[in-house]
C-alpha cells in the first residue's frame, strides 16, 4: 500500500525539490528529472519497480530507473483514479492543493500529478552497447524537447533498440520530452556520443549501416532503398541499420552526410520543402520495420 500524506504549501521540505520543477537546469545539477502527468507517471513507477526486460535488454537486470522514484505530487482530484497505481508501489505520495502545483510550474497543470526521481548516471555510447542492436537512431543537434519526446514516442512503437545522441541534442529527461514521448525516454535504451561523427565511427565498426535522412534531391527515395543493399555482405545477410537525423533547419553535418553510407529522402510535393525531424524519423523507421526481417 502507497503511504499517502497531505501537504499544504510549498514550505513543507518533503516536497522541497519539487520547486526546481520549471528550472530545468537545477533539476539536473540536483541529479534529479520530473515526470508529469496521469499516463507518464505510471510509466516511471513502472521502471522503478522492474527488474526484467522491459527497461533492461538482459533478463533479470535491473534497467536504470530501477529504484530511482523518490515520491510523487498529486492533486486531491487526481488521488482516486491513480490510487490502485500508488497502491502497487512502494513510493511516498504527497496530496497538495491543486493551487499548489500550479505554482510549481506557473500555470494550471490539468494533469495534477507529478513525481520526482533520481537521474542514471548517463551512458556513453560503446561497441558493447551496440551489441546486437539491429536498428538504432543517431541524432545530430536535435534539441526541441518535442522533437526529442516524438522521437523516441516512435522509436518504441517501431522497434528501435537504441537511440544515440550528440552532445548538441536535447535532454531526454526534460519533463516537456518525456510526457511528449508519453515515457518512452524511460523505455526505449539511449546513450550520448562524443559526436554524430563517432557514433558513425562505432556503429559502422560493428557492421551496422548508417543512413542519413536529407531532403536532398540527389538522395535515394526512401521507398526504393531496401536495409539489404548495405555496406557489405555481412550486413547484407543481416540487415542492421542506423538512420541518422539532424536539427531542422540545418539538417546534418556535412561531415556526417560524408561519413554516411547511404543517402535517404522522403518523396513529397513542391509544397513544402521538408519534413518535421520527428514526422521523418517515423517514416523512416516504418519503412525500415517493414524491409528489415525480424
Amino acid at each position: 500500500m502507497a503511504t499517502i500524506a497531505a501537504v499544504s504549501s510549498l514550505d513543507d521540505p518533503r516536497i522541497a525539490a519539487y520547486r526546481w520543477t520549471a528550472e530545468p537546469a537545477r533539476l539536473e545539477a540536483e541529479g534529479l528529472f520530473v515526470v508529469e502527468g496521469r499516463l507518464v507517471v505510471p510509466v516511471l513507477l513502472a521502471a522503478h519497480a522492474c527488474h526484467g526486460a522491459v527497461i533492461s535488454d538482459r533478463e533479470g537486470v535491473p534497467g536504470p530507473f530501477h529504484g530511482r522514484a523518490q515520491s510523487v505530487l498529486v492533486s486531491p482530484a487526481a488521488l482516486e483514479p491513480m490510487r490502485e497505481t500508488f497502491d502497487a508501489h512502494d513510493v511516498p505520495v504527497f496530496v497538495a492543493p491543486q493551487t499548489v502545483l500550479d505554482d510549481l510550474v506557473g500555470f494550471r497543470i490539468h494533469r495534477g500529478c507529478l513525481a520526482l526521481a533520481t537521474r542514471p548516471p548517463v551512458t556513453t555510447l560503446t561497441p558493447d552497447l551496440i551489441g546486437s542492436a539491429r536498428v538504432v537512431l543517431v541524432l545530430e543537434g536535435v534539441n526541441n524537447p518535442d522533437n526529442i519526446g516524438g522521437i523516441f514516442r516512435s522509436a518504441a512503437a517501431l522497434g528501435a533498440d537504441l537511440v544515440v545522441l550528440d552532445p548538441g541534442c536535447g535532454d531526454p529527461l526534460y519533463r516537456k520530452a518525456i510526457r511528449t514521448s508519453m515515457g518512452a525516454t524511460l523505455q526505449v535504451p539511449w546513450a550520448r556520443a562524443t559526436s554524430a561523427m563517432d557514433a558513425l565511427s562505432l556503429l559502422q565498426a560493428q557492421g551496422v549501416v548508417c543512413a542519413a535522412l536529407t531532403p536532398s534531391p540527389s538522395a535515394v527515395p526512401l521507398p526504393e532503398w531496401m536495409p539489404s543493399t548495405g555496406r557489405d555482405t555481412a550486413a547484407a545477410a543481416a540487415p542492421r541499420v542506423a538512420l541518422v537525423a539532424g536539427a531542422e533547419g540545418g539538417g546534418l553535418s556535412a561531415e556526417v552526410l560524408t561519413a554516411a553510407d547511404v543517402h535517404l529522402r522522403i518523396p513529397m510535393t513542391d509544397r513544402v520543402d521538408s519534413l518535421n525531424v520527428a514526422t521523418a524519423t517515423a517514416i523512416a523507421l516504418y519503412h525500415v520495420r517493414v524491409s528489415v526481417p525480424s
